[in-house]
């Protein structure tokens, strides 16, 4: 077997959609016997004790950012959800131009808030479910 590096790795995860990521934490979850929600509380940066531990494992975690107004300055707009996305021009002008429709599905909370912003900052409105 080839020797394959952490830097591929993440390379790889970076070129992939949000649902195939979904589906590799999966199989890496069946397949190693571990589980990825289990480690995220200690991961958490200043600790937060036994109740902070407790909370994650209750609040939603997947989130759908979905595009509802395109402003006025509708290039820009298209600029973000190439940069979101990775998907190509015609294909992010057809989204903008079919508002109000999900740009992403399945984000964290901390990545559905950075989306948000970016599009806020354009003029744009978006709504987090």
């Amino acid at each position: 077997m080839a020797e394959i590096t952490q830097a591929q790795v993440v390379d790889y995860i970076k070129g992939i959609t949000v649902i195939e990521l979904s589906q590799l934490v999966k199989t890496l979850e069946a397949e190693l016997g571990v589980s990825a929600a289990a480690a995220m509380p200690m991961a958490m940066p200043g600790g937060g004790g036994g109740a902070a531990a407790a909370a994650p494992a209750e609040e939603k975690t997947d989130f759908t950012v979905t595009l509802t107004e395109v402003g006025t300055n509708k290039i820009n707009v298209i600029k973000v959800v190439r940069e979101v996305t990775s998907l190509g021009l015609k294909e992010a002008k057809d989204l903008v131009e079919s508002a109000p429709k999900a740009v992403k599905e399945g984000v964290s909370k901390d990545e559905a808030a950075a989306i948000k912003k970016k599009f806020e900052e354009v003029g744009a409105k978006v709504e987090i479910k």
